[in-house]
């Protein structure tokens, strides 16, 4: 009876350890925002926001995107990817830039991966006979489409860098052309 008494116990605390590791759930996502002051997402420029924008819209365009949407103070643009044939990747930047002060602006930046993969579907087609009744008869034809399988910012603080190395460049290139100053400056404020 003691025997059974300590297996039950035994049991009944791996249960309970079972269940509560059961119950603690993984971190949330939002539980890794930092919200700090680093700037991966970010840069400020003595430029305009206009002019800033253009140059984000230059270094976009001269990398192959596609501009999807185009104002003074905002650009967006997306790229296609496809690393092998069955998966699909769409990369969309988001920039926005904002005037600060007189003569500068702060361009924010994100970047958007969408990754698909071919999801094949075969049809077959139904045929009904009065003697037998309905007769499902494949007839070989597929369908290959998109499915969607993950959407993630890009984090990467290299990847950024880059970007905003490139936007820097036109804003050199715009500045050296322009007479006199024209308010596209020669070098980010960080």
């Amino acid at each position: 009876m003691r025997q059974f008494l300590l297996r039950s116990s035994t049991l009944c605390l791996a249960l309970a350890g079972l269940l509560t590791a059961c119950a603690t759930s993984k971190p949330s996502v939002y539980q890794h925002e930092e919200f700090d002051t680093v700037g991966t997402f970010s840069r400020d420029y003595h430029a305009s926001a206009a002019a800033t924008c253009e140059a984000a819209r230059r270094t976009l365009l001269s990398q192959g995107y596609v501009i999807s949407k185009h104002q003074p103070e905002q650009v967006e643009g997306y790229k296609n990817f496809q690393p092998n044939m069955d998966v699909h990747v769409v990369i969309e930047f988001h920039v926005v830039c904002a005037p600060d002060g007189a003569d500068g602006a702060t361009a924010f930046v994100n970047a958007v991966q969408d990754k698909y993969v071919v999801k094949k579907q075969s049809n077959s087609a139904t045929l009904g006979v009065s003697a037998l009744g309905s007769v499902s008869l494949p007839f070989g034809a597929s369908e290959d489409s998109l499915a969607k399988v993950g959407s993630e910012t890009i984090p990467t603080v290299q990847f950024y860098d880059r970007f905003f190395a490139l936007v820097d460049h036109y804003l050199e290139e715009a500045a050296a052309s322009a007479p006199g100053d024209g308010g596209a400056g020669k070098e980010p404020a960080q």
